[in-house]
């Protein structure tokens, strides 16, 4: 597909990036693909804010709630139906914008995936059972004991990527960093438009506050109470969505809210600094944009002026 066909816009949890996606979509007639890793998944509408039915109805979007929640989907499966979309966009003359928080997803999309070697299963199988059980820090120390240079890079509250290091470095022998520098080649040129979204931290902060009250009124406790009661494996990543865990476990519809409801403001917040963080190491040279100071057509002009 040709570069100038795909728009790509990034940015973190709550910062209007879906709704500027959709916008740019009615103008353009673009579909709109997901790259936001929870957002894949079937069992978290809610939870993870996917488009509503007003979106759907504005433009045509891919990628969105089509994984069970039982499947651990990866960067890597997620490039193929990536590529597959992008292959019928070609074909029908349709341009794509590619839009979700997930920096690896943006990574693998314009510098390759690395090419991990498979994963020894007996390996997998060990490490996932101990991720559902054992603390965070735990995992953190253990990865520091066996790979050092990979734990200064993640938080030890960040499981999910630290038992993948550990998967890698007991399968292989070497870290996770070295086979991310064995890259292949990226599906999207360099030209195509891109942008982070950047506002300012008190109003997103408020912005994610103000959204996780929707969420409950949308039925976010229902939906947890359902994804809880099928009982998967707590390793598995849709059951790691910040609020499945402090949502299905209160003992009604109002015992405990509050205090879920904070937790889980918390941890939405602490999760987008840390998208943010790997939006600035992994994603520098792409424009920032603060979405309060341009209007939709600043923001068009500038993902058409910057390669």
């Amino acid at each position: 597909m040709g570069s100038q066909a795909v728009t790509l816009i990034a940015g973190p949890t709550a910062s209007g990036k879906s709704a500027l996606a959709v916008t740019l979509a009615e103008k353009t007639g673009a579909l709109v693909v997901n790259a936001d890793s929870m957002q894949v998944y079937a069992d978290l509408d809610v939870l993870t804010a996917r488009p509503g039915a007003d979106d759907l109805a504005r433009a045509d979007h891919r990628l969105y709630g089509h994984i069970d929640a039982a499947d651990a989907y990866s960067v890597a499966r997620w490039l193929g139906d990536v590529e597959t979309t992008l292959a019928s966009a070609t074909a029908d003359g349709r341009p794509v914008i590619l839009v979700g928080g997930t920096g690896l997803y943006f990574r693998a999309l314009t510098k390759g995936l690395s090419s991990v070697p498979p994963i020894d299963e007996a390996v997998r199988t060990r490490l996932r059972a101990m991720a559902a059980e054992a603390p965070g820090d735990e995992l953190h120390r253990l990865l520091r004991a066996r790979d050092p240079d990979m734990a200064d890079r993640l938080e030890p509250g960040d499981t999910q990527r630290i038992t993948r290091a550990l998967e890698v470095v007991e399968s292989t022998g070497r870290s996770l960093l070295h086979w991310q520098g064995q890259t292949g080649t990226p599906l999207i040129a360099r030209s195509a438009p891109r942008v982070v979204l950047a506002p300012p931290r008190r109003w997103l902060h408020a912005r994610i506050a103000a959204r996780f009250d929707t969420m409950i009124a949308q039925g976010a406790i229902s939906e947890a109470r359902r994804l809880a009661a099928r009982g998967l494996s707590p390793a598995l990543p849709a059951m790691k969505a910040i609020g499945v865990r402090e949502l299905a476990n209160l003992p009604d519809m109002d015992a405990g809210l509050a205090a879920a409801v904070e937790r889980c403001v918390a941890q939405t917040r602490q999760y987008a600094k840390r998208q943010e963080t790997f939006f600035r190491g992994q994603l520098g040279d792409w424009p920032r944009l603060d979405p309060n100071a341009s209007t939709l057509r600043e923001l068009v002009t500038q993902l058409a002026r910057h390669p």
